[in-house]
């Protein structure tokens, strides 16, 4: 694994107006767009303003930004040992501890922290994967060994705890936890692990357990993701040896439908197209359902073919216009029909393939793409039928400072908010101007 994985006007200026936020994984909707206009359309000579920058340790989860405050997670060791990032299929052992910090977003000061100690026992140990999740005055973190906090906004105050590995008795996955979890009314949801508990719902004011449901040989890394289709709520639990549709308030199994995950290695969030829903995997492990409209049942429209969709184990797709976009595990960038699969293109931009590179972070803004690419660009692009065209690209706004099959990396999410960038690497959170 390389890193870590839904008129009238009214309708319109509904998400424009908390558009200022980007409060969890994958911004507002959970879609990868970015709502805010008065966006750039190129970049200053020099490139975007560099605001501020904040010192932090290692790790690949994303900010998230609401209101006036950022959050990050982090890690730092205390046994002295070292990371040499080539460790793609072999859990290491490291001790030290997990960090989360709420920072100022117009100053880039501290305004609170919060530490724990935790021995880490996955590949690619730098640090915490999933975002922090932020609803209303508290915000929900989750460490790359399953330890789940929940704090108060304001001044990082602990309201409860749950270590998932100990309560579900089991082992955190070969690369973590990284399924981001999701905030549905009074429940938490998220990937827990163990026999029964592949999928957990807490009550997220006291962490107590709501529901727990079905069995994986391991977590994944897919996000718990609720559609609506066949007159129900259907909460998709995906994991490695199966796809299945739950019931999200009671945790009941709705349908089932086999998948077979090589190495565990089931993580991108589903893309949802009309009727039908895409996963894609690595070596080929791809699927195209469709969702009944009658009842909450789905059928298998294609799955496991080679030159189909895209097997995106490295970072998530993105849908426009019914196509969907996206990089190979390859790290070319394919253009997909839905439900076809058929690749109408690929590209080896925006990623600068040539260097060894072969990742980016896609995130939609009015007609265009913003790509932050793993060696630390940024680019502006427009994604169609036809292909790939570039507008214009700032180049190493973060130097990469991980490693992964002998190459330097920067793997993370950005965070859009405040018509700004934050985006992290080992050693600092750095946020960019993106103002026209």
């Amino acid at each position: 694994m390389k890193k870590f994985l839904s008129l009238a006007t009214a309708m319109i200026l509904a998400p424009l107006a908390v558009a200022d936020d980007w409060p969890h994984w994958m911004g507002p909707k959970r879609d990868n767009v970015w709502y805010e206009t008065g966006i750039l359309e190129k970049f200053p000579k020099d490139g975007p303003k560099k605001l501020w920058s904040f010192p932090v340790g290692g790790g690949y989860s994303g900010p998230a930004v609401v209101g006036d405050l950022v959050f990050i997670t982090d890690y730092v060791r205390t046994d002295g040992t070292e990371d040499d990032g080539n460790g793609n299929f072999q859990r290491g052992s490291s001790t030290g501890k997990e960090r989360v910090w709420c920072v100022n977003r117009t100053t880039g000061k501290k305004v609170w922290e919060y530490e724990y100690p935790v021995k880490y026992s996955v590949s690619y140990p730098a640090g915490p994967r999933c975002t922090p999740t932020v609803d209303g005055d508290y915000v929900y973190t989750l460490g790359a060994e399953g330890m789940m906090i929940c704090f108060s906004k304001a001044d990082g105050k602990k309201v409860w705890e749950k270590d998932l590995k100990a309560e579900y008795k089991t082992k955190s996955a070969l690369w973590g936890y990284a399924g981001h979890p999701l905030i549905d009314g009074k429940k938490l949801i998220t990937l827990a692990g163990g026999e029964g508990s592949h999928m957990v719902a807490l009550d997220k004011m006291t962490g107590k357990e709501l529901w727990k449901s079905q069995s994986q040989p391991e977590q994944g890394y897919v996000p718990p993701t609720i559609v609506e289709f066949g007159g129900k709520r259907q909460l998709i639990a995906a994991g490695p040896s199966a796809i299945r549709g739950l019931d999200p308030e009671t945790g009941e199994r709705l349908w089932t439908t086999p998948y077979n995950a090589d190495n565990g290695s089931m993580i991108m969030t589903p893309i949802i197209s009309g009727e039908y829903m895409f996963f894609g995997g690595y070596r080929s492990k791809n699927l195209m359902l469709k969702l009944s409209k009658d009842k909450p049942e789905v059928t298998v429209e294609w799955k496991d073919k080679a030159k189909h969709g895209i097997h995106a184990v490295n970072v998530q797709p993105i849908l426009h216009d019914g196509i969907i976009y996206g990089h190979d595990e390859s790290g070319k960038l394919f253009a997909c029909e839905v439900p076809s699969g058929k690749r109408l293109w690929e590209s080896t931009e925006p990623i600068g393939y040539a260097k060894g590179s072969d990742s980016s972070f896609i995130v939609k803004n009015g007609d265009r793409f913003f790509f932050f690419t793993e060696t630390g660009d940024l680019a502006i692009g427009k994604l169609s039928k036809e292909g790939y065209t570039e507008i214009d690209r700032a180049k190493e706004l973060v130097k990469p400072t991980g490693k992964a099959f002998g190459r330097s990396v920067v793997w993370c999410q950005p965070a859009f908010a405040n018509k700004t960038m934050y985006v992290r690497n080992d050693k600092e959170l750095v946020a960019f101007d993106l103002a026209k």
